[in-house]
């Protein structure tokens, strides 16, 4: 046995190709055969309608046949016309076309733009891919593992036996390659990789497009390409429908648990079950967008999602991958867009994934104050590794354009920007320049945000980040980061504290409910009271808030209505639409007992639902979400009432909205409330109406204006105020 046949025996050659195969040169008269199939009893070489048998050579199944080229039906050797009769020890027989008759079949473009960074449409590239090549149907399989010695495609399909399929490397591009006949959709596979000091590790398909259900890991062949879509109009719309200037109310929502089978609790909705449960809820509540949490494959429930094992596979707890395409489908239907929450910023060690991947830090930092993140146990991807950030790239481009949707929500942006992120001064390594940036991830983001919206331009990005990071909703060719909003978590946190408190004392912490306007207008913010909120012992909405019951959802809905009167777009998560109590859990249902036997939480959910539909047939309230010139402050220092009053004005300035919000629960009779302009104004939305569970005292349906000034304003009226509650009033058609 020759060194080559030893090494390929043994699965541990960067190219079987050499030894297995057809063999022969054009000055030869003979060709030689070699296959290696442990597994077999005999085999016979099949060439036009002539058959010759191999001989074993080798006790681990190594055969051979030599053949004159006068004896072929094709002497010339036409790579694609011979394949192997197989009849196995269990006495099964198949026929078999022979993975090493087929040349490379990635292109050497391909592989220049992906090691240099930018080979945008990578998912359609790596992974498996199902197809025919040269009229032969099977799946290519490619995988990055360039500092693997050998890799192996393992299976069904050969008994996990890692010498039966193994691959060649493609010159320095570090990409694996090899064809598979007659593997179909639906297989389960891995890649067994040689590291270089010679160990084994099995690892997932880093581009797998479905996997197994957990605890399971393997990963599944899967055609993406066969869904007949049915969105083109929402599609269209969607590009003639700028975002910043249109009402935007999110409608935060976590699949496996916002509602499961009564009758099996334990079980998972699927996608088309969310379809038929979800769509039409959310449309009569009036929201314009879903956002589910992560739907990328991950091993552990309780993280969410947020731990992704499977950055390009829809996670096989709620269906296939047609069921998840068929849920974007049938909301694009309805007038719903799809956001994704997407987590570029880590992943988990779990050992099947992209950890060490091929027996070195492939995609995370090798030093682990860059590459690890000590308060997650998670690992930090390597954004100065060209190869790495196109596949971060291309992973956020993929789920654009295989599942239609509409935008992505990018977790822990915070932690991509600093290195010192959640670190002790020992735990991290400065930046070239001394300074705490993470100047390859600021790059990264940069490079992503251009692409997106190069190539989908009218995508919602959205940023969850934390810090007055300069610039995040800017562009990067500004010198920003590209995203189109930021989550406003300054807004948030004062607006929470501010009313868990007794409102007693809330006049001495007046300044939580004026200081977000100081920054407002510096990014364009989405307002979020978000899942975060309401787990980990911070309690549900409902029971933040102070009082008695009546107190708490009179507070409830006055928080709601702050949000929905302030600059800046909406998201609430579920639950918070009918007054959840208990916190959010995971593997748990939604309360959906509560808006179903008790009146007060189904009057909060036709106070939200109303509130949608105000939000949306005022402009004011979203025209200039991102322009000073949409905001006034009437009155911002009646801290002794707790109370503030401001006007929310539109393109057409005539058609504002005067809006008063009093935090106490006391009634105010003839309070006196600034008016920018003349004329009469009418009441147009309350929180404290009857029919949204409210006291009932509300002022009088017209307002008419008094030529006096009153704080910021130059006119002012007389209203009543009723208890923890906002009321908003408009000008009368024909008033000046």
């Amino acid at each position: 046995m020759t060194e080559l046949a030893l090494t390929v025996l043994a699965a541990d050659h960067y190219d079987p190709f050499q030894f297995l195969g057809a063999h022969g040169s054009s000055s030869s008269t003979e060709v030689v055969f070699r296959t290696l199939q442990p597994q077999a009893e005999h085999i016979d070489v099949c060439c036009g309608e002539r058959s010759f048998p191999m001989q074993r050579v080798h006790d681990d199944g190594l055969f051979s046949c030599t053949v004159d080229r006068s004896e072929l039906a094709f002497p010339d050797l036409d790579p694609f016309d011979y394949r192997y009769r197989i009849i196995y020890r269990t006495g099964v027989e198949q026929w078999v076309n022979d993975p090493y008759r087929f040349p490379p079949l990635l292109s050497d473009q391909d592989r220049y733009l992906f090691n240099f960074g930018t080979n945008y449409s990578l998912y359609n590239i790596l992974g498996a891919q199902l197809g025919l090549h040269h009229r032969v149907s099977g799946t290519l399989f490619r995988v990055w593992a360039p500092n693997a010695r050998a890799v192996s495609v393992i299976g069904h399909f050969n008994g996990w036996d890692r010498r039966v399929h193994q691959m060649r490397v493609l010159g320095s591009s570090g990409i694996w390659e090899l064809f598979i006949p007659g593997v179909a959709e639906n297989e389960l596979y891995r890649f067994s990789i040689r590291t270089a000091d010679g160990s084994l590790v099995v690892k997932s398909d880093p581009f797998q497009f479905f996997g197994e259900l957990r605890p399971n890991t393997a990963s599944v062949v899967r055609n993406l390409n066969r869904y007949q879509w049915h969105d083109d109009e929402w599609l269209q719309q969607r590009r003639s429908s700028p975002p910043y200037t249109h009402p935007l109310a999110i409608y935060e929502v976590h699949p496996g648990s916002w509602r499961r089978d009564p009758a099996h609790p334990e079980r998972f909705l699927t996608f088309r079950e969310l379809a038929d449960q979800l769509i039409p809820y959310v449309q009569e509540l009036g929201f314009t967008h879903i956002e589910l949490l992560p739907v990328m494959e991950h091993p552990l429930d309780e993280s969410w999602g947020y731990q992704v094992t499977g950055p390009f596979s829809l996670t096989s707890r709620y269906g296939v991958p047609d069921d998840f395409m068929y849920f974007v489908d049938r909301c694009h239907q309805n007038g719903i867009g799809v956001i994704l929450d997407w987590v570029p910023a880590h992943f988990p060690r779990d050992s099947h994934s992209l950890i060490r991947f091929d027996g070195t830090a492939l995609y995370e930092h090798e030093d682990p104050r860059k590459g690890a993140h000590p308060e997650w146990g998670t690992l930090i991807y390597n954004y100065g590794r060209r190869e790495v950030s196109n596949f971060l790239i291309a992973n956020a481009l993929f789920w654009l354009d295989k599942y239609h949707v509409d935008g992505l929500r990018v977790d822990a942006v915070a932690s991509m920007l600093y290195l010192d992120y959640s670190r002790r001064d020992d735990e991290w390594v400065p930046n070239c320049y001394g300074g705490r940036e993470n100047l390859e991830a600021i790059e990264f983001i940069r490079h992503m945000n251009s692409i997106i919206y190069d190539r989908f331009p009218d995508t919602l990005m959205l940023a969850e980040e934390s810090t007055s990071f300069y610039g995040v909703s800017k562009p990067a060719d500004q010198g920003g980061l590209g995203f189109g909003f930021k989550w406003n978590m300054g807004w948030m946190n004062d607006i929470l504290s501010y009313f868990s408190k007794d409102p007693l004392y809330r006049k001495f912490h007046h300044n939580a409910l004026t200081f977000s306007l100081m920054y407002a207008f510096s990014e364009q913010f989405i307002l979020p009271l978000s899942h975060d909120e309401v787990v980990h012992g911070k309690r549900s909405l409902l029971e933040k808030m102070p009082g008695d019951d009546w107190q708490k959802f009179a507070n409830l809905r006055l928080l709601l209505l702050n949000m929905y009167l302030h600059p800046g777009k909406k998201l609430l998560f579920m639950g918070g639409e009918f007054g959840q109590r208990s916190e959010w859990y995971c593997k748990r249902s939604l309360d959906w007992h509560l808006p179903e036997q008790h009146r007060s939480h189904r009057m909060m959910v036709d106070f939200v639902r109303d509130l949608n539909r105000f939000y949306r047939a005022e402009p004011s309230l979203w025209q200039l979400d991102y322009d000073y010139h949409g905001f006034s402050w009437l009155d911002l220092e009646d801290m002794d009432n707790s109370i503030i009053s401001f006007v929310r004005y539109g393109i057409d300035r005539r058609q504002h909205l005067v809006c008063l919000l009093n935090f106490t629960p006391q009634t105010l009779y003839d309070y006196r409330l600034g008016l920018p302009n003349p004329g009469d104004y009418q009441l147009v939305f309350c929180s404290d109406w009857v029919h949204h569970g409210g006291s009932g005292a509300v002022p009088d349906h017209i307002c008419r204006a008094v030529a006096e000034p009153h704080a910021r304003a130059g006119y002012h009226t007389r209203v009543t105020v009723p208890p923890l509650a906002g009321i908003v009033l408009k000008p009368l058609e024909g008033s000046p």
